[in-house]
Parts: structure tokens; C-alpha cells; sequence
């Protein structure tokens, strides 16, 4: 176990903070073009993962009782991170749109590329903040969110997915035998819906309609609004048209993680409408090392689910015997998502054998390989 004054050292936290250096990956496509469009897609899905190859496995645990001044430098990371993508990306919607250096083509690649590390790195980051009581991390959670116009999924996760992952109630799980081709537009109609009804039962249960201006809808539509007036002012249609393209990979991107991170598994059904509780072995994990620091810890997604309020840092390790492990970390497997063929070869005999590990009992899965429904009406 990793000792807490080793734990708030810098050097603990610096390989986490690697992630700042595709800000200026970013600035020099935009700045130099060429091949250099390129690289943020290449850094973040293959280098980290060549960088996996050689560094392996990291199975060590961190003290879950650490106290919070021992985490002060991985809180940091995840505020710093906030300014840094809101300037490089109004930024470079006005820089390239004022510029005349690159072609239609490199803007295109560029943005695909801002795209990528807005999915990968900026939603990842509004999910750690999203979780703390702080309200300010909270906020700049929103902010993030709102840069990829995805708000609704601070609800969504927070009050449908951490409550029903791995039932039909939760749009995110993704069933045996699905297809990401299938499951994305699924989820992206299903997603929205589930968690404005959340967000409405909740209200209804205080005597409030949704209009009521607690509905936090209305502050993720201000801020959204906001976000796409700004590149519209900064650059024209060509910049509100580049807003769009990073916002829409960058959803992508967070979808296909979410494919990844629960496909197949399912909580047991023990009547009634009830399932058993959350537990480890309800999600996938990945203990590799480089796309750990490029994922604050994400791929660590069992230990996230039973005790959602941990920082990353904090996060626990499972084992094989404890929890499902993914073969390779999240951008390999997010890749082979993308060839149903290649990741049905790859991924259904895990799920077989997990249920036959977890679930022998259970000998027709039929019910639980069904299409999957968002949430009844008036319901959370």
C-alpha cells in the first residue's frame, strides 16, 4: 500500500499531470500544420498505449483513508485543467479561422484531434469533479461539460447510472451481443430523456414543477448557449462549425468508454423490481499503467461504482478473482469496440466466463440480453 506522505509528494502525482502536455500538442498543430494536425489523436490512442506495452501493470493501492490535504496536487490537476481547454479551445477557433496557413482539410483533423482530448481527457475530468460536495469543482464539472454540449450527463450519471448500472433501467449498460453501432444512437436519444425525467421525478417529489428554476437543465442550456454563442463570435460559421465537430468526437469518445466499461455485465434480478447492490464485479477494469495517468485512474471503474466518492487517487485495485479485467487499456479496447466482429471475438467468451464465475446458478440469460429501456415515466 502506497503510504500517505508518500502519496502528497508531487513526484506521486506528476505522471497524472503528462495530460497538460497535449495543450501544447494542440497549439503547435494549429500554429505549424501539416503532419502535426495528427498528433493528438496519435499521442492519446496509440502512444499511451505503446507506453502500456513497456511499463505494464499498476496494481498498487493508495491508503482509501488518506486524509485530503495528502491530495492536494491530483485536485489541482483536475482545476488547472479547466482554463487550460477552455483557452486552447476558443483559442484555436480563432486562431485557425484567422489564419490562412492551413487548408479546410487540417482545420478538419485539428479540430477531430481537439475533439479527442476533450472526450478523453475533459469529460474525464467533469466526471472526478462532478462527484465531489465541493460546489465550485461541481461547477467547473459544468463547464466542461458544457464545452462538448453534454451537460444532461452530470445528471444522468449521477442519478441513473451510479443507481441502476447493470439493469434494463440504466441506457448506458450495454447488453450481450450489442453492437456499438447499435448501442450509440440508442444512447444518445436515451441518455437526454432519462435524465430530464430524473431531474423532473426529483423536483415533483418537493412539490416542484420542472420549470422551477432549481432544474438544473436551465443552467446546463445557459452555459451551452454560452459555449456556442462564443465560438460563433470568435469565429464565424466556419468557428461554430469546428465547436461542433470537437463536441460531437468528443461525446463519441465518451460513449465508446462507456460501451467499454460495463458491456455484458449484469446485476442479479432478485424479483420484485429489485437487483442486488452495486458491487466490483460489475464493471470492467484495466490496471495499465500509462492509460491510467492519461485517465486519472478511470480504468479503475469497479472500485469507482462501489465507493463513488473517492478521489481518483484514491481508487483500489481488484483483482481477476475480484473483478472482470479487460485484456488491454481503454484506447485499445475502445478501437476493437469499433469492429463488432473483432470485439465479440475478443470480449464475449469473457462475458461467458464471468457468468459462469459469478452466476453459475443462473442458466437462461435470455432476460438479461434484451433490448434495454430508459427509465418508465416519473420514475429516477
Amino acid at each position: 500500500m502506497i503510504p500517505t506522505d508518500k502519496l502528497a509528494r508531487w513526484q506521486s502525482a506528476a505522471p497524472f499531470w503528462g495530460s497538460i502536455l497535449l495543450i501544447p500538442v494542440a497549439w503547435l498543430g494549429g500554429i505549424v500544420g501539416g503532419w502535426t494536425v495528427v498528433l493528438l489523436p496519435l499521442i492519446t490512442w496509440y502512444l499511451f498505449s505503446a507506453i502500456d506495452a513497456v511499463t505494464g501493470l499498476y496494481l498498487e493501492n493508495a491508503d482509501p483513508n488518506a486524509p485530503p490535504e495528502a491530495l492536494r496536487w491530483y485536485r489541482w490537476l483536475t482545476t488547472a485543467w479547466v482554463p487550460l481547454q477552455f483557452v486552447t479551445l476558443y483559442g484555436l477557433i480563432f486562431y485557425v479561422t484567422h489564419s490562412d496557413h492551413l487548408s479546410v482539410l487540417e482545420k478538419v483533423v485539428l479540430f477531430f484531434g481537439m475533439g479527442v482530448i476533450t472526450g478523453t481527457v475533459g469529460i474525464n475530468y467533469s466526471h472526478e469533479l462532478m462527484h465531489q460536495k465541493n460546489r465550485t469543482e461541481r461547477f467547473l464539472g459544468d463547464v466542461l461539460l458544457s464545452m462538448v454540449l453534454y451537460s444532461h450527463f452530470r445528471t444522468e450519471h449521477l442519478l441513473v447510472h451510479h443507481s441502476y448500472v447493470g439493469t434494463p433501467r440504466d441506457a448506458v449498460t450495454a447488453r450481450y451481443n450489442e453492437g456499438f453501432h447499435r448501442f450509440y444512437p440508442r444512447v444518445l436519444k436515451q441518455v437526454w430523456h432519462s435524465a430530464f425525467r430524473a431531474e423532473k421525478a426529483r423536483l415533483a417529489r418537493k412539490g416542484r414543477p420542472w420549470t422551477d428554476p432549481a432544474n438544473p437543465f436551465w443552467r446546463y442550456w445557459a452555459l451551452q448557449a454560452a459555449m456556442i454563442a462564443l465560438a460563433a463570435a470568435l469565429g464565424g460559421w466556419a468557428g461554430l462549425g469546428l465547436f461542433l465537430l470537437q463536441a460531437g468526437v468528443a461525446i463519441w469518445q465518451l460513449e465508446l468508454v462507456n460501451y467499454v466499461e460495463h458491456y455484458g455485465l449484469t446485476r442479479k434480478y432478485l424479483g420484485e423490481g429489485k437487483y442486488e447492490h452495486v458491487m466490483p464485479q460489475h464493471s470492467w477494469n484495466a490496471a495499465h499503467r500509462a492509460t491510467n495517468w492519461l485517465l486519472i485512474n478511470l480504468q479503475r471503474h469497479s472500485d469507482h461504482h462501489y465507493k463513488p466518492d473517492r478521489r481518483f487517487p484514491l481508487l483500489q485495485n481488484y483483482t481477476a478473482a475480484e473483478a472482470p479485467q479487460l485484456p488491454y487499456g481503454y484506447p485499445i479496447m475502445t478501437m476493437a469496440a469499433m469492429v463488432p466482429p473483432l470485439w465479440r471475438r475478443v470480449m464475449n467468451p469473457r462475458v461467458r466466463h464471468w457468468r459462469a464465475m459469478y452466476y453459475p446458478e443462473i442458466t437462461d440469460w435470455t432476460p438479461y440480453t434484451k433490448a434495454r429501456n430508459p427509465l418508465p415515466r416519473g420514475s429516477v
